[in-house]
């Protein structure tokens, strides 16, 4: 399971920022706490091995500043800018009622209230303003935002997401 994303090195001992990809950044990213090296699909990198927690904190931005044991420089940190870190689905709880994984969300149909079928997931992108949903629609596709004021309803075991959209938006 994707927990996070290796951003940037920063400063010369190794410190990484890390962008947060869970609900429990907090119980995920604490010191001692080993984290998986992985692609962006969630598999893992097995020549790359563990990495574990020295010391983590938040700083500005909802981002972390992390020192992991096994990078001492930042020639070695810039060797992980933009990677996965993962954790086992074990180890994580599970999404409760109306939630989702992030990962889960590709191939899921998105409706409209009325019923109306907008088309499927086709991709989720990581965006400033939150995530974004790349949607078929029309023989093309459009990027909807996945925001909690537009999602009314997510049905994990049915597969479906029902949103309410703003005005012309898919005009």
């Amino acid at each position: 399971m994707i927990v996070g994303r290796i951003r940037k090195p920063h400063g010369i001992r190794g410190a990484v920022i890390i962008q947060p990809l869970t609900d429990a950044p907090d119980a995920i990213f604490a010191a001692g706490r080993r984290v998986l090296a992985g692609s962006a699909d969630g598999d893992l990198s097995p020549e790359d091995g563990e990495l574990t927690f020295a010391d983590v904190r938040s700083i500005e931005g909802g981002v972390l500043l992390a020192q992991l044991q096994e990078i001492s420089d930042r020639d070695t940190a810039s060797l992980w800018r933009g990677r996965y870190l993962l954790l086992p689905s074990i180890e994580i709880e599970a999404p409760r009622e109306g939630e989702a994984f992030v990962h889960e969300l590709r191939g899921m149909r998105v409706e409209l209230p009325s019923g109306e079928l907008i088309g499927e997931v086709q991709e989720v992108y990581e965006l400033p303003q939150g995530l974004g949903l790349d949607v078929s629609w029309r023989g093309d596709t459009v990027i909807l935002p996945f925001r909690p004021e537009f999602v009314r309803e997510l049905d994990r075991a049915g597969r479906r997401i029902v949103m309410e959209l703003p005005e012309g938006l898919l005009d």
